[in-house]
């Protein structure tokens, strides 16, 4: 697995394009693709939004996370960093905000790279 993060338009789904050459039809969008096709995807971009998803549906983000690195381990996953700024006042939002850090936790652990990108520019932090 390799795990790509950042803040949101940083150029993370690009990077992910051209590094490895993936088509728009290799790219799943975590805000709206089926949740069985995950398991076989190349790319998932978005999968901040897909943790929102799992919870709309009561369903366990972090042991759905540790599910997708054991069945999709050579998956790239695109999650943003959504953790810094103001606290939402909803407990919902902020909800969201740590389940997504710990799925992303669950991802670069399992992942032989991640790579940060700031302002278009790629930053290994692992691998």
């Amino acid at each position: 697995m390799i795990m790509i993060t950042g803040g949101a338009f940083q150029g993370k789904t690009e990077y992910a394009k051209q590094r490895f050459g993936f088509s728009d039809d290799d790219i799943l969008n975590g805000g709206s693709c089926d949740f069985e096709a995950i398991f076989s995807a190349k790319c998932v971009t978005g999968y901040h939004l897909f943790i929102k998803r799992l919870l709309e549906k009561n369903a366990d983000a972090q042991e759905f996370t540790r599910w997708l690195c054991r069945e999709d381990p050579d998956a790239v996953v695109i999650i943003n960093e959504i953790g810094a700024g103001i606290i939402p006042l909803e407990k919902s939002e902020r909800i969201w905000r740590e389940e997504t850090g710990r799925a992303g936790c669950i991802i670069a652990e399992n992942s032989r790279e991640v790579i940060r990108l700031v302002c278009g520019i790629p930053v290994k932090i692992k691998g």
